[in-house]
């Protein structure tokens, strides 16, 4: 049962079996539910949200290490808590939404120095962490490429 539990969980309700990237894919499906459910506009609910998934994500992620190995691709709850910070406080817009889902991919993929680091850390931790990371970082380069358009002028929302 518990098992069980933790599949449902860690794959986002199955998207994490998606055949071929299920991390972009729940990605894509946090932005949808993003932008059509508008409470999740209200930062504090999001990051309400980002902290519920981070502790069902380590408890359930240790379980499927556990089963599956280190990492395995098909819990994608890290990529949906990632991908909800990256979007967490930004300004209303297609471009902020779609800078996000790219940095998020970009940071999640590329793994830059603590990224890779923090998925090293044990258990559950090292799957949630260094999503949360590349979601932060992500967060951070889409506030700084909206202030340089900003710096000269140029319209930011689509």
């Amino acid at each position: 049962m518990k098992l069980l539990a933790a599949k449902i969980l860690s794959t986002c309700f199955g998207i994490g079996f998606f055949p071929g990237a299920p991390g972009t894919v729940t990605s894509v499906v946090a932005v949808i539910a993003y932008v059509f459910i508008p409470t999740l506009h209200s930062t504090p609910v999001l990051l309400s949200l980002v902290l519920i998934a981070l502790g069902f994500g380590v408890w359930a992620g240790r379980i499927m290490e556990d089963e599956y190995g280190n990492d395995p691709s098909i819990v994608t709850i890290d990529e949906l808590a990632g991908q909800w910070l990256a979007l967490a406080a930004l300004p209303a817009g297609w471009l902020p939404v779609l800078l996000s889902l790219f940095f998020f991919r970009l940071f999640d993929i590329a793994k830059p120095g603590p990224v890779d680091a923090a998925q090293r850390l044990p258990g559950g931790w090292g799957i949630m962490v260094d999503d949360l990371l590349a979601g932060f970082f992500a967060n951070l380069s889409v506030r700084g490429v909206l202030a340089l358009l900003a710096l000269f002028h140029l319209p930011f929302s689509l």
